[in-house]
């Protein structure tokens, strides 16, 4: 075959394959925030997106993931949440607990938060993938070793920010899939409401990061 041929047969396949891993399909919407599935994904628990816009300024929404104490005011279902390590004013080790829905077994985890910006673009990308060997385990509560959340956060002007969150997550256990689906679905939906009202708090009304340029 000819090389230059093979090369356009490749690239095109390539593309056939990154747009099928990022086909997302609508599946519901609540004071303006969208949920979306993976369908395609070949995991046993299918990927989620949230899409939303916030009347705030980026430093108040990342204000506020940076904030671990306070998840139990906002993130679905948290427990109980402790900071394990501030690497520094952008960087940070968690551990949670999460409460799940009988029959399910409670679930934890360690994750490691890490903040960036584009100086150009002024786009924030907040990474939060689960890391493992932190925190020993726990009795009757099942560890998730699998976990990447994401967040992308890009000014609007007049402080305001569309946000686009990701998860993607093998939560283990002997929980069935379509559980944890329903769960995982409804999760960003009534965190995303709360935290809605958490960003407005005072605690992050008139805050300014020194790592971030609204």
């Amino acid at each position: 075959m000819n090389y230059k041929i093979f090369l356009i047969i490749l690239s095109f396949a390539g593309s056939k394959l990154l747009h099928a891993q990022e086909h997302w399909v609508f599946k519901t919407e609540s004071e303006g925030i969208k949920v979306y599935n993976n369908i395609l994904s070949a995991a046993k628990v299918k990927p989620i997106k949230v899409e939303c816009t916030f009347n705030a300024t980026a430093s108040q929404l990342v204000a506020v993931l940076l904030d671990i104490k306070h998840y139990t005011d906002w993130v679905y279902k948290t427990k109980l949440t402790t900071l394990i390590k501030q690497v520094s004013p952008a960087e940070l080790y968690y551990y949670a607990e999460i409460d799940m829905p009988w029959p399910a077994q409670n679930r934890d985890f360690a994750a490691h938060i890490t903040v960036s910006q584009n100086r150009d673009t002024k786009v924030v990308t907040v990474d939060a993938p689960s890391v493992v060997g932190l925190v020993p385990e726990k009795d009757n509560i099942f560890r998730i070793h699998e976990s990447k959340g994401k967040w992308v956060i890009t000014p609007v002007g007049n402080d305001r920010v569309n946000v686009t969150y990701f998860l993607q997550i093998d939560p283990g256990g002997a929980a069935p899939a379509w559980l944890i689906n329903i769960f995982i679905a409804e999760g960003p939906l009534q965190s995303f409401k709360k935290l809605k009202l958490q960003v407005q708090k005072s605690a992050y009304k008139s805050i300014s990061l020194p790592f971030i340029h609204n």
